[in-house]
């Protein structure tokens, strides 16, 4: 199965998944893919674990040699889906886990419509998602916190068109409700 995590920036997509994948149970059994993504590494990234950061030319080529899934441009910069990795871990029966935008969850959704659920992460609130945005990222421009959040509410019209939706109020409840949401679509006896 392919789990798509979806959710406006700071709607906390990326720790639910993280939280979820700290379960060893579940580690045994699902897998996160790991995006490309032509920006430059932050702080405390590391290349391999939180993306694979690539050049724009080599980006342009892997998309030109259809190893490339889904892609979106955000903020100048390219963010993909490895194909070689989905069809790796696809034919190695391991569950893999996305979190991808709207854009990408609904093109991985059409490419693998049989065994693809989308889940979307709401935030509690849009001031609640606002403070999130301003407190991960202090040196980002008033600009683009307002281009966020434009986006978020862009996002948020769109959450119909997933098959879960999981609001991300409380963190522990949240990997709860997701993990159960996981559980049951996958058909794991953990």
């Amino acid at each position: 199965m392919i789990f798509v995590i979806s959710g406006p920036s700071g709607s906390g997509k990326t720790t639910l998944r993280d939280e979820l994948l700290r379960d060893k149970a579940l580690k045994a059994h699902f897998v996160k893919s790991i995006s490309f993504t032509t920006r430059q590494k932050r702080l405390r990234e590391a290349n391999k674990k939180d993306y694979i950061f690539i050049s724009e030319p080599e980006f342009k080529r892997k998309l030109k040699a259809k190893k490339i899934l889904e892609w979106t441009k955000y903020s100048g910069y390219y963010y993909a889906t490895s194909k070689d990795f989905v069809d790796k871990h696809l034919k190695s029966s391991k569950n893999i886990i996305l979190c991808l935008d709207l854009k990408g969850a609904l093109r991985i959704k059409k490419l693998y419509s049989r065994n693809c659920i989308t889940i979307f992460i709401l935030p509690p609130s849009i001031k609640a998602l606002r403070d999130r945005i301003e407190g991960r990222c202090k040196k980002t421009k008033k600009k683009e916190i307002h281009e966020r959040l434009k986006l978020a509410k862009r996002e948020l019209s769109e959450a119909n068109k997933y098959d879960y939706c999981v609001v991300n109020k409380n963190l522990t409840q949240a990997v709860k409700e997701l993990r159960g949401i996981i559980l049951k679509e996958a058909y794991c006896k953990l």
